[in-house]
């Protein structure tokens, strides 16, 4: 790793910009061994069978809570009363609905690939590994594991969503099937 860089670096000659482009790439690629997201947007045609990537993290906050709460009427006490979760609950601190983890998962994944390329949502398998509290970053994993033609010929791509933790900890699996735009 450590010579990959630096005979990127070597390579990049004085140019400062060039050389910060350079390592910022490689150390991207070292650190997870997948590609990093930055706004693009992604057709049918660039997502064949294997294709990884990760999304950019998003931490979730007490707010986040408190208002999503409000505003789907999930006034479970799991998520509203502190006092029961100090005293009478074994998780003890705030969680987010796992809804909430998942509406943000797909909110990481708009943002970073989807934007005028999905046409529709066609459905998903949610499986929740580990609660995600307010204070915890969650990012998505995402890897291509269907990727097909329609008989009209749309593009369906289903991928495998695993949203990670900070510290690693899968929280949720996904597995979205979507109608992608093709070129």
């Amino acid at each position: 790793g450590r010579q990959v860089l630096a005979r990127q670096a070597q390579i990049a000659g004085d140019g400062h910009q060039q050389i910060i482009e350079v390592m910022r790439n490689a150390a991207r690629q070292l650190a997870y061994g997948l590609h990093f997201l930055r706004l693009a947007q992604l057709d049918f045609e660039d997502l064949p069978l294997g294709t990884r990537f990760r999304t950019i993290g998003r931490t979730i906050t007490e707010s986040d809570i408190v208002n999503f709460i409000g505003c789907t009427g999930m006034v479970e006490v799991l998520f509203t009363n502190t006092e029961y979760l100090k005293h009478q609950s074994t998780i003890k601190q705030r969680i987010a609905p796992a809804v909430l983890v998942y509406a943000f998962s797909e909110g990481l994944l708009i943002q970073s690939v989807l934007q005028g390329t999905g046409i529709a949502f066609l459905g998903a398998e949610w499986t929740v590994h580990a609660p995600v509290a307010a204070g915890d970053t969650v990012h998505v994993e995402v890897e291509v594991i269907e990727s097909r033609l329609t008989s009209k010929g749309k593009g369906l791509v289903r991928t495998r969503n695993d949203v990670r933790k900070q510290d690693g900890t899968l929280a949720a699996t996904y597995t979205p099937l979507r109608m992608i735009e093709r070129r």
